[in-house]
């Protein structure tokens, strides 16, 4: 059983930046392609970064040169930097395999507001 816990939200002003992690555990984890999720208020969820076993990544376009999901295999983390943040970006956050195999965690909720 796959359990994923996601953390590092806040608040945070319009400009600023966050780091979220995701620690995974009761798998191999490094065969999997890992993705960070979001969902909005009222939205659908979204993939908004992924990133291989080996390290190559992919983004959104919404948020492709502001973040940048980097993963330690040792440690089964999946981190999510997140800079220039825009009030867009408000959402719950959450990670996962890319596509999605796990039952979801709890989420990060980020909120960019002044």
């Amino acid at each position: 059983q796959v359990q994923l816990v996601e953390s590092g939200g806040g608040l945070v002003q319009p400009g600023g930046s966050l780091r979220l992690s995701c620690a995974a555990s009761g798998t191999i984890f490094s065969i999997y392609a890992m993705g960070w999720y979001r969902q909005a208020p009222g939205k659908q969820r979204e993939l908004v970064a992924t990133i291989t076993g080996r390290g190559s990544t992919n983004y959104a376009d919404s948020v492709k040169g502001r973040f940048t999901i980097s993963r330690d295999n040792g440690k089964k983390m999946v981190y999510l930097q997140m800079t220039s943040l825009k009030p867009e970006d408000t959402a719950v956050y959450y990670c996962n395999s890319d596509p999605p195999k796990w039952t979801w965690g709890q989420g990060t909720q980020v909120t960019v507001s002044s």
